[in-house]
C-alpha cells in the first residue's frame, strides 16, 4: 500500500496533480488512460466510440484490475468506478484519494468532451455523469481532497498531508 490512487470526474486535474504530486514524493507516474490507449492502438475517444461504452468499461476494469504498481501515483480515467475488479485493485495498492470539483468547474473545464474519451451516453449530460458518478467516488475514497479553485501545488499539498495524517 505505498501508493496513491486518483479518482474523480473528468477534468479534476487527476493527471495534472499526479505528475505534480510523483515529483514530489520522488514517485513514479501512471496514467491509467495511456495504458489503455497504448494496449488498444487508439485514443479513447475512438475506442469508446468503435467498441461502445460497455465494452470500453470492460477494457477499462481488465487493464486497471492487473495493473500493478510500487512507490507511484496512478491517476484513473473517471470512469474507473464502474469496473470492481479495478477498484478492488486500487484498493490493494494503496491510498484512494477523490479529487472532489464542483459540477460547474467540471462542465467549465470540460470543453471537448467529445474527444476527451468520456465515458456517457449519446444524451447524457455532465450533470447526469456528475450525480451518477460522485456516489462512488465518495464510496471508495480512502480520502477527499477539494481542487476547486485551488492551485495545483495547494492540492498536492492537502493531499500529501491527508495521507500523513491518515
Amino acid at each position: 500500500m505505498n501508493n496513491i490512487i486518483l479518482i474523480g470526474m473528468p477534468s479534476a486535474g487527476k493527471s495534472t496533480v499526479g505528475v505534480v504530486l510523483a515529483k514530489a514524493l520522488g514517485f513514479g507516474f501512471i496514467d491509467t488512460d495511456l495504458i489503455i490507449q497504448s494496449q488498444q492502438g487508439e485514443k479513447l475517444y475512438k475506442i469508446i466510440e468503435q467498441k461502445g461504452i460497455d465494452e470500453f468499461i470492460n477494457i477499462e476494469n481488465a487493464c486497471v484490475a492487473s495493473l500493478e504498481a510500487e512507490n507511484s501515483v496512478v491517476a484513473t480515467g473517471g470512469s474507473v468506478i464502474f469496473g470492481a475488479g479495478a477498484m478492488e485493485n486500487l484498493r490493494r495498492l494503496g491510498t484512494i484519494v477523490y479529487l472532489e470539483t464542483d459540477e460547474d468547474e467540471i462542465e467549465r473545464r470540460l470543453r471537448n468532451i467529445k474527444t476527451r474519451g468520456v465515458v456517457m451516453a449519446e444524451n447524457e449530460t455532465v450533470s447526469d455523469i456528475y450525480r451518477k458518478r460522485v456516489p462512488l467516488y465518495e464510496k471508495y475514497a480512502d480520502i477527499t481532497v477539494r481542487t476547486q479553485n485551488s492551485q495545483i501545488e495547494t492540492t498536492v499539498e492537502a493531499i500529501i498531508n491527508s495521507i500523513k495524517g491518515n
